[in-house]
């Protein structure tokens, strides 16, 4: 039988050498033990399997019979090995597996040497039991109260004799303890199975010391326990005490006790010979000799063991010896290995001559004396010591064949060892490439996910693109050691094949992960299309206005613009479902098939939403073709005077007419319509559950997602074991890399997760939720205030240690910025899921909590991206924080004009505007100039250069400036410095005039409210010079309204010079010529907060009014305590006679809705008129128009 014996590698580079013979088909391998090896070598060489013989002076010296071994091992090598095919083993893998099976042998029988030596010391010491030393109780074994003589009962039984001691009383039980426990692990194991025989010396004692011997030796004797034998008190009194007190105590021992009475009834027990001289006996005891040989020998064995274990652990460290890349490192090498050989030598020669010194030393009785009778227990130790020194002279010379081997393979192995080093680096770089791409599987749920995993693949794009010309070239590498005919030629070409074929893999798999990510973007944008088309035509038909559609050219206008829409659905939505599902196979998962099936059913309700709104459209259409008899229209005559209640009736009644009209057709059909809303309904509650249930799914995963970032990396950052890992510019930031993700994550788990799974049973009423925990999202703008910080400190220290050892330890595929990126992404994510709740929940009960939740996470949105463009405003010389909140910002093209005097003068470079970013806070205006970004990602970041500010306390708007709808002008100082503003588009243009005209609106009604109080308390009617009185009831008897028309009549004449003479010449451009003025010059609409005193008349044209017929200017002024506030609005309106203003009431309602045209040289009573609105109790809405 052809077998080829092979005895388990002991590094990797030996099992690749093994597997290129397995490779080529040996008939038979086995891999035998070394125990298995050592047995068929004893059956070949004769000799016993049980272990080497002890060294004797007659026998061979041991280097030539581990030579005649060594020459029988290589012996059992076969003559020739066969293969599958007829052809014979090549020459070089034969020389190499030859060589590899003599080391492997050569470390084999070293190892084996090395642990029977371990073995037969751990015998000898009873190291498994673990007993007290002879070196460390040598004090407790000197007071000789227990001694082990070295004696033998007639059954082999170890003996231990107590002799007298009158201390013994005095004996701690630790000393007692280790000294018996020392005593009963000499002997060998087994004897000490036989049991051991105590004798007990109390001769000169009395009877209690005998009793409390037996007790402690009942107590806590360790050992094996035969008999024991006391002598007893010699004394009459004390023997007769003693003789009648055991018979009653014996139970107690729990040990069979004999009493003894003298030495005679001893020697009956004991064979003299075996017992020391002063219990009649004639061995020859002495302490002190006993206690030198057990420490010499104790001491002898822990050298030998220690020496044997060193040895294994430098056979061990040589043999798995990692090899260097140079020549120089291997020289290098080589010498350490070699300093340590020789002190292993030295250390085995040291213990030899210890050995040969102490066996000497343990003869030295038998050279004085040839007569000298030996002990059991000093027979075994001079056995024991001769084995040891046999095993340690083989032991070295099996170390010397194994360095013989090891060095060799230091310089034949060394350009093969440099290869696999390269092998192995490179290879783990490309494993660890095609995990991190396989994270890239993921294709998301949202297409700005799928675009920065795509921006993350193009990234390791660029590093994988080297590493695989790094494989190429140690292929190319391979390739010329296999030229130069390097005799593990079939060992290096695997593994150039390898590396091939892992780039190539490599290569495809990027490949692959584009085309998927880049399908499954495209899949993402087509549902984001279709969906904005069926949010887009719901939208269309919930405003169309129903009034409109009452009138047949209404009706058909609506429905042919849901014929318009509905002929773009082909370019918008997705076409057929299977066609969908067939198109996109490759990158569909379940969330990409829900979102899918979404859509569709978003298709279909819409079609059939537009389909209804076709049908009622047609219907009404076809309503209104019947004949209409024409009816000249009746003069409509309205009275000044006419009431404004009764117009308000009026439209009432006529409102609640067009809707009983509305209400009738849907009553004839009660059952179907009924029976229709319950299904609409159930269907909405289905959807509503289906975003809930989305919404607590992604919560509670985005929990755990936080937890695992703050355990997996934060925490390891304060983790002992894992400092050597973290780079010098990350250690001490965790602040700055995680930012407030604690807190977050804390506030979620605790708080908001539970206040969310409250509200699963009734999704519409889960805005109040988030109505209630508004104000701690507001966390996440700190978060995204650091993310730049983050993310800055993160591109500097990705590729560390540190965090690819944590990523593997949490078996992520993806990075941990991918993870940073979270928070981010989950605050924006509500605003999706509660649009989708609202859309689903129109008229439930929480829809208006639904809609201010929207708008809340919205403004917590805009909040955070404001706050990131906030905090990089350079130059600004003082508390942004003290401007108040930051309502909005943007880029706008600014003009300025500066008017001195009565000329107006602008830039010089008013044709070419200046580029400005605004930032509108509640208290200031701030304009800054932006500056050029910079770096990549977060890194890329604007930042603004401060120029100037305006106070919004003293700054004025017009909302159309120069005829342009994208421009608008804000002023200050009486137009003195004007700033004319251009937005980007229109729709940008109002959301800033709007908000602008907010906080005037709000700081106008501050001021109000702060003055209001005062105001009211100062009014008080009194007389005039005419004793005529103000009433101040809208409700006043006809009396009362008679004289009040006669005083108007009489005032009419005045009132037209006494407001005229309070205009001022300087804004006589602003005034209206007449009504009928094109009112594209005059269509600006002014909102402002400006000063009383800009407009009040130039001195020297005051009039002052007669005291007998005031004015209403003059009654105004006497009545309220003008603050320097004045609002100011025009818009245009139909005509009203200016002098129904003389009929001013305070009540708010008459003023309420009223549009005036005041004739041109009325513009001062208007003024005048503005002052006092602003203070009534509700102010009214009044339209003005100039």
């Amino acid at each position: 039988m052809l077998l080829c014996f092979y005895i388990a590698p002991p590094n990797r580079a030996h099992l690749r050498c093994f597997e290129c013979v397995r490779n080529h088909a040996v008939t038979f391998l086995v891999t035998l033990p070394c125990c298995i090896i050592r047995l068929i070598h004893s059956a070949h060489l004769g000799v016993s399997s049980e272990g080497p013989p002890l060294l004797s002076s007659s026998s061979p010296s041991t280097r030539q019979t581990l030579v005649r071994q060594k020459a029988a091992k290589l012996s059992l090598l076969p003559k020739t090995v066969h293969f599958s095919w007829t052809a014979g083993l090549p020459l070089s893998l034969w020389r190499m597996f030859l060589w590899m099976k003599t080391e492997v042998m050569a470390l084999g029988e070293l190892l084996e040497r090395l642990k029977s030596v371990t073995q037969n010391i751990d015998e000898l010491m009873q190291l498994d039991t673990d007993p007290p030393r002879a070196a460390d109780i040598t004090s407790d074994l000197r007071k000789q109260f227990a001694f082990l003589s070295g004696g033998r009962g007639d059954n082999g039984s170890p003996v231990i004799v107590f002799p007298e001691f009158p201390a013994f009383g005095e004996i701690s039980d630790k000393e007692f303890h280790n000294v018996l426990t020392y005593l009963t692990s000499v002997p060998s194991l087994s004897s000490t199975d036989v049991g051991f025989i105590l004798v007990i010396d109390r001769r000169q004692d009395r009877w209690a010391a005998v009793k409390g011997t037996l007790l402690r030796i009942a107590g806590s004797f360790p050992g094996n326990l035969q008999l024991v034998l006391v002598l007893r008190p010699t004394t009459l009194f004390q023997r007769t005490l003693s003789d009648i007190l055991f018979k009653f105590n014996k139970d107690e021992f729990k040990m069979k006790v004999v009493m003894l009475s003298s030495v005679t009834e001893l020697h009956a027990y004991i064979d003299p010979g075996q017992l020391t001289t002063d219990l009649g006996g004639t061995q020859d005891y002495h302490h002190e000799s006993w206690i030198s040989h057990r420490t010499a020998i104790e001491a002898f064995a822990l050298m030998v063991k220690t020496t044997a274990q060193t040895l294994q652990a430098f056979g061990t460290e040589l043999a798995e010896t990692e090899l260097p890349n140079d020549a120089e490192a291997t020289t290098n090498l080589l010498h350490a290995h070699t300093q340590k050989k020789d002190k292993m030598t030295e250390d085995l020669q040291v213990a030899l001559s210890q050995g040969k010194q102490l066996l000497a030393y343990i003869n030295e009785p038998l050279d004085t004396d040839p007569e000298y009778s030996m002990t059991q227990d000093e027979m075994e130790n001079l056995a024991t010591i001769q084995r040891l020194l046999g095993q340690l002279d083989e032991t070295e010379a099996a170390f010397d064949d194994f360095w013989e081997r090891h060095s060799a393979k230091l310089e034949q192995c060394l350009q093969l060892r440099h290869f696999e080093k390269h092998f192995r680096e490179v290879r783990g770089q490309l494993d660890t490439t095609l995990e991190r791409l396989s994270g890239f599987s993921e294709v998301s749920i949202s297409p700005a996910h799928v675009e920065y995993i795509l921006r993350e693949l193009s990234s390791h794009e660029g590093k994988a693109n080297d590493l695989l010309d790094l494989a190429l070239s140690l292929a190319s590498e391979g390739d010329r050691l296999i030229e130069n005919c390097h005799y593990a030629e079939d060992s290096i070409r695997p593994k150039c094949s390898e590396l091939r074929g892992v780039c190539e893999e490599i290569s495809s798999t990027l490949r692959s992960k584009k085309s998927l990510l880049l399908r499954a973007l495209e899949l993402h944008q087509a549902l984001e299309k279709a969906s904005r088309w069926c949010e887009d035509g719901i939208f269309l038909v919930a405003n169309q206005p129903v009034d409109r559609c009452q009138s047949q050219d209404g009706a058909e206008a609506a429905l042919q613009e849901l014929e318009r829409y509905l002929d773009t659905a082909s370019l918008h939505t997705l076409s057929d479902r299977s066609t969908i599902c067939c198109q996109f196979e490759a990158v569909l998962n379940p969330q990409l098939l829900d979102q899918i099936d979404k859509v569709f059913q978003k298709q279909t309700s819409v079609r059939e939403t537009f389909e209804k709104r076709r049908v009622s459209l047609k219907k009404l259409a076809a309503k209104q073709t019947r004949p209409v008899q024409p009816v000249a229209p009746r003069p409509e005559v309205k009275s000044p005077l006419s009431s404004p209640s009764q117009e308000r009736k009026e439209r009432r009644h006529s409102a609640d007419s067009a809707l009983c009209r509305k209400v009738e057709s849907p009553l004839a059909n009660g059952n179907t319509r009924h029976a229709s809303l319950s299904e609409e309904e159930e269907n909405l509650a289905v959807l509503r559950r289906h975003v809930m249930n989305e919404l607590l799914e992604t919560e509670r995963a985005y929990v755990e997602e936080l937890l695992c970032v703050l355990e997996g990396y934060a925490a390891e950052m304060d983790n002992p074991s894992m400092a050597h890992l973290i780079p010098i510019t990350l250690q001490s930031k965790k602040d700055i890399l995680f930012g407030n993700m604690p807190e977050i994550y804390q506030f979620h788990k605790r708080t908001f997760l539970k206040d969310l799974e409250a509200f699963t049973d009734c999704p519409e009423l889960v805005g109040r939720c988030f109505l209630e925990r508004m104000k701690d999202l507001q966390i996440y703008e700190a978060y995204c205030q650091n993310k730049p910080r983050s993310e800055s400190l993160w591109r500097q220290c990705s590729d560390c240690a540190f965090f690819q050892e944590c990523q593997k330890k949490l078996e992520h595929k993806l990075g941990l910025d991918s993870y940073l990126l979270k928070p981010v992404q989950r605050i924006t994510k509500y605003q999706l899921l509660l649009k989708e709740l609202l859309k689903y929940s129109k008229g439930c009960d929480g829809c208006e909590d639904l809609q201010e939740a929207l708008s809340s996470i919205l403004g917590i949105l805009k909040a955070v991206n404001d706050s990131m463009h906030l905090i990089a405003i350079t130059g600004y010389e003082g508390n942004l924080s003290e401007l108040g909140r930051l309502l909005m910002q943007g880029s706008f093209s600014v003009w300025t004009e500066h008017k001195k005097g009565h000329a107006k003068v602008k830039d010089l470079a008013r044709f070419k505007p200046m580029q400005r970013h605004l930032f509108l806070h509640e208290k200031a205006l701030l304009f800054c100039k932006r500056r050029e970004e910079n770096g990549e990602g977060y890194e890329k970041a604007p930042s603004y250069s401060f120029k100037h500010s305006l106070s919004m306390s003293a700054v004025g708007i017009t909302e159309n400036a120069k005829g342009d709808n994208k421009k608008f002008e804000i002023w200050c100082n009486s137009r003195e410095e004007v700033f004319i503003v251009q937005a980007p588009t229109p729709e940008m243009k109002t959301l800033w005039v709007n908000e602008i005209r907010k906080v005037l609106t709000q700081q106008l009604k501050a001021c109000r409210d702060a003055s209001q109080q005062k105001s009211f308390d100062s009014v008080s009617p009194s007389p005039t010079s005419n004793n005529t009185s103000i009433p101040l009831s809208p409700f006043r008897s006809s009396n009362q309204k008679n004289q009040k028309k006669q005083e108007e009549r009489k005032a009419e004449s005045s009132l037209a010079s006494d407001f005229n003479s309070c205009s001022s010449p300087k804004h006589k451009d602003d005034a209206v010529t007449s009504p009928t003025t094109d009112r594209s010059s005059v269509a600006k609409k002014r909102f402002t907060l400006q000063g009383f005193s800009n407009l009040k008349s130039p001195k020297g044209n005051t009039r002052k009014s007669s005291p007998a017929k005031p004015g209403l200017m003059q009654i105004l002024l006497r009545l309220f305590k003008f603050t320097n506030v004045v609002l100011i609005t025009f818009e245009p309106s139909i005509d009203l006679d200016v002098l129904s203003f003389s009929r001013w009431r305070f009540s708010a309602s008459w003023w309420s809705k009223r549009r005036i045209t005041p004739a041109p040289d009325k513009l001062s009573l208007i003024k005048v008129l503005l002052y006092f609105l602003p203070f009534l109790h509700n102010p009214p809405l009044l339209y003005l128009s100039l």
